[in-house]
């Protein structure tokens, strides 16, 4: 376990347990990561702050996936913002960045100067994880319900996975002397993953036993939700007071442990060659309607915005 006195807390990830209530949970705060992620694209400020949310969410979420997996989260809906898709790349190295990019679709003459989550209409929140190769991702679905996108994923635990789960997510602009205006966002996550009556030594076949283990389960769950909330956005997003002294201020009577943080970048993976393998599935006649005027197969990373140019003649079944 590393020395969380002096760690530097920007784009770090620090996962905790809370060994009397039997709750893990994560923080994150995240600078850097949230406005290289924004400066992809020149979105309206509504639609940053959603990014923002789900960025932080993504983080959270994305941290608790093995090593060299892949978490996408995506909200679809038929508001003003059609869509915000995410990808958490876990590392594939020992102590090496886990990697978050994002993109927003959204029709610019139907947003509001409501709150960023009245942009959403009705839709879903999805949860893609990818193994990898030879395995077959998952993929769960669950009404965006709620108030913010963050009670949208709690719903998706609370059905899909039947896990208590509360988010809370803080971000906005802030502006400082060196670096001008920029975002700054942060998240912490609590999960209930209480142990068994057997484990503790009860008799699971006994009614009034599991009726008493089961009221101090939801005892032990109340409890640290309420302590959760009795944290101020400056607490969580810092930079006064660190995520370790954050979770021994708010949870200090239940045995809380810190483990060794991770690191988090923004970070894109697409490539020429990921394009040229995504068009090598088409014959020559669908080329030749792709290619433009002046003679080039074009192709956009909706992620970073990047710009790709090829040759056909070097792409699609008739480039094997």
């Amino acid at each position: 376990m590393e020395d969380v006195s002096n760690t530097n807390w920007d784009e770090k990830i620090l996962p905790f347990e809370l060994r009397v209530s039997d709750v893990r949970g994560r923080i994150v705060r995240l600078d850097e990561t949230v406005n290289g992620v924004l400066a992809q694209h020149n979105y309206p400020k509504q639609v940053e702050s959603l990014i923002s949310e789900m960025v932080i969410i993504t983080a959270l979420l994305g941290s608790m996936v093995e090593s060299r997996w892949k978490l996408s989260l995506q909200v679809q809906t038929d508001g003003p913002v059609r869509m915000i898709a995410t990808d958490y790349f876990a590392p594939t190295e020992l102590n090496a960045p886990a990697k978050i990019r994002a993109y927003a679709s959204f029709d610019a003459a139907r947003l509001t100067d409501g709150k960023p989550f009245d942009q959403l209409g009705k839709g879903y929140f999805a949860v893609l994880v990818d193994e990898g190769k030879g395995t077959k991702p998952y993929q769960a679905l669950a009404p965006l319900e709620g108030s913010s996108i963050a009670e949208a994923a709690e719903g998706y635990f609370a059905a899909s996975e039947q896990i208590a789960t509360k988010l809370i997510v803080e971000h906005g602009e802030t502006y400082m002397k060196e670096t001008g205006t920029q975002w700054r966002a942060a998240g912490m996550l609590l999960q209930h993953l209480p142990k068994s009556l057997k484990s503790e030594g009860g008799d699971p076949d006994n009614e009034k036993e599991q009726r008493e283990h089961a009221q101090r389960k939801d005892e032990d769950w109340n409890r640290v939700n309420i302590l959760l909330n009795t944290v101020e956005s400056l607490e969580l997003l810092g930079p006064y007071v660190s995520p370790a002294e954050l979770v021994w201020r708010l949870f200090n009577e239940e045995e809380p442990a810190v483990y060794d943080t991770r690191e988090v970048q923004f970070g894109c993976t697409c490539s020429e060659e990921r394009v040229r393998q995504s068009l090598s599935i088409y014959g020559v006649k669908d080329i030749e309607k792709m290619t433009t005027p002046e003679g080039k197969v074009t192709a956009d990373c909706q992620f970073c915005n990047r710009h790709f140019e090829l040759d056909p003649a070097t792409v699609g079944l008739a480039a094997k």
